[in-house]
């Protein structure tokens, strides 16, 4: 038992595993999240990609870096995915559309004048 770890004290409750504080001290989360906030840098450039990852197969074309505010970003992926004839929706300023429109999207958003790159594979 010398390799076991504290997972709940009943002083200061659960324990985080990593940096051992309780969870509402833990450092480890707010560092995660500060990770997950900004996922492209704030360039004023458009980047799109297809994604697979944790959607149970389905591919789906991802747009960031929109510098538009959340009314119209929503207006604007209404176009886009008009445009692509399929589904779609917004979320924490990521415009996701349903299948893999990546050259059809491309050409759309140059046209409203972004600088646009497909990013990833």
């Amino acid at each position: 038992m010398g390799d076991s770890r504290l997972v709940y004290s009943t002083e200061s409750g659960r324990i985080c595993p990593s940096c051992r504080n309780s969870t509402a001290k833990c450092i480890c989360k707010k560092k995660k999240d500060k990770k997950k906030q900004q996922v492209y840098p704030n360039d004023e450039v458009v980047r799109i990609r297809r994604e697979v990852k944790g959607r149970k197969g389905k591919t789906v074309t991802a747009i960031f870096g929109v510098p538009l505010d959340d009314k119209e970003l929503k207006q604007f992926a209404k176009t886009l995915k008009s445009r692509c004839g399929t589904g779609g929706t917004v979320k924490d300023g990521v415009i996701i559309i349903q299948g893999d429109h990546r050259e059809t999207l491309l050409h759309d958003v140059k046209k409203q004048g972004y600088t646009v790159k497909l990013a990833g594979g």
